[in-house]
């Protein structure tokens, strides 16, 4: 078995790392922008006099990034050739993605809102595969160049995990459909052109097929967004979203009529086995960070790297990340050799592993730090308060687990879920 990376990723990591260097640093330099990465970052990035949600500025200086990189050849490396895209493997995005986050907190990379200067552009990838002609005439140019956006809305207030059972539904009336509902975290209906909306058009609660996805737009009447749901970690762009006798044509309907959770459950697996590796980075970012300060800081007159409570705790995280980081690789690789859908086990395990060890790491650094490790001149605080989020929202570590577990005592196999095509 070969480990090495293989050199078209390992040249692409090249040409990323001087691009970052040319283009992104000096903006991220420029005109005090560093205000958004340094101590003051949550404070400069939320307008706190509009719920809570991403400020302006903010957004504006993630579009400028995202510019120079599309321009560059940079963002698009996981599209298809004919977008401009360099093919790039589920393979070459697990290893970009950890790469990214283990360089900390910059205009690279921020997964708070899920910026990327490499694109993981999960609408397009729906679009190419699902959309109609119409659907791909009207969205691929703007998905393909970052001006254009749709949001999800899947999640219920009363519905998480229990997706099948959500409430909200769709009734045909002559040629289009009337949707009644409500969703929340709802992220990026600020700023989304649309909401791809799931909602139940036959079935009974707990089917799998019978739920449909429909491409609303956010100005139709009858949208409303009740709140924005502030967290953890601000800004907050996860909006509580009702839907009141929303009326849309028939060509709204997106993948299918009852088949939209199969679609999007269809590429959850690219995108989890590509957090995972976001999570990890990140992990490795901490325990660098902690190793690092332990041999420079120096109390009592000897250096706290001396100390076993602080070596074996940092040896234990960091065998974890080495075992993880192989376990990614080989699920990615995997994922490439024979579909998304032939790891789901390893990608739940990827998952939760991931996001505790990253959250398990930024804790221990900020530990070996002391007081600065506390406060927000460092950034472990930050790091932690975000991937907390993803023991939840990718799916609950307990979740995770137990679909591990189906296919383990084969309740489940790996094949792909009925009326996927």
């Amino acid at each position: 078995m070969n480990f090495e990376i293989p050199a078209e990723i390992a040249n692409f990591l090249t040409e990323l790392d001087s691009f970052i260097d040319e283009k992104i640093k000096p903006l991220e330099q420029t005109d005090d922008n560093m205000r958004f990465f340094d101590h003051r970052r949550e404070y400069a990035r939320t307008d706190w006099d509009k719920d809570g949600i991403p400020a302006e500025d903010w957004e504006a200086l993630l579009k400028q990034a995202k510019d120079l990189a599309i321009e560059a050849g940079i963002y698009n490396y996981p599209f298809p050739k004919e977008f401009g895209g360099r093919d790039g493997s589920n393979l070459g995005m697990a290893i970009i993605r950890e790469h990214m986050a283990a360089k900390g907190l910059g205009l690279h990379n921020d997964l708070q809102n899920e910026h990327c200067v490499v694109g993981n552009n999960i609408g397009l990838q729906l679009m190419m595969h699902y959309g109609t002609e119409a659907q791909k005439a009207e969205w691929l140019e703007g998905l393909q160049t970052a001006n254009k956006f749709f949001a999800f809305g899947i999640t219920e207030p009363e519905h998480g995990s229990d997706a099948t059972h959500m409430e909200t539904n769709a009734v045909r009336d002559g040629d289009d459909w009337i949707i009644n509902g409500e969703k929340t975290w709802n992220t990026g209906v600020h700023i989304a052109d649309y909401d791809m909306v799931m909602a139940r058009t036959s079935g009974k609660p707990g089917d799998a097929l019978g739920i449909t996805a429909f491409m609303v737009p956010m100005q139709a009447q009858g949208v409303k967004v009740e709140e924005y749901l502030w967290t953890f970690n601000m800004p907050s762009d996860h909006a509580h979203v009702s839907f009141t006798n929303v009326r849309v044509p028939d060509s709204a309907i997106f993948g299918g009529e009852g088949k939209g959770l199969q679609i999007i459950q269809y590429f959850f697996n690219e995108n989890r086995i590509r957090q995972a590796a976001s999570s990890l980075g990140a992990a490795q970012y901490c325990i660098n960070e902690a190793v690092e300060h332990a041999n420079n800081r120096k109390p009592f007159g000897k250096p706290l790297s001396a100390n076993q409570g602080i070596q074996f705790p940092l040896v234990d995280l960091n065998a974890r990340a080495e075992m993880l980081r192989a376990l990614i690789h080989k699920t990615a690789w995997l994922m490439d050799k024979d579909g998304a859908f032939s790891v789901s086990d390893k990608v739940s395990m990827c998952n939760y592993q991931a996001n505790r060890l990253c959250c398990e790491a930024a804790d221990f650094a900020m530990q070996v730090h002391g007081g600065m490790g506390y406060s927000r001149y460092k950034p472990f605080e930050h790091i932690y308060r975000h991937h907390r989020r993803y023991r939840i929202t990718e799916g609950a570590d307990e979740i995770q687990m137990r679909r591990a577990a189906g296919y383990l005592f084969g309740f489940m196999n790996q094949k792909k879920p009925k009326g996927v095509s």
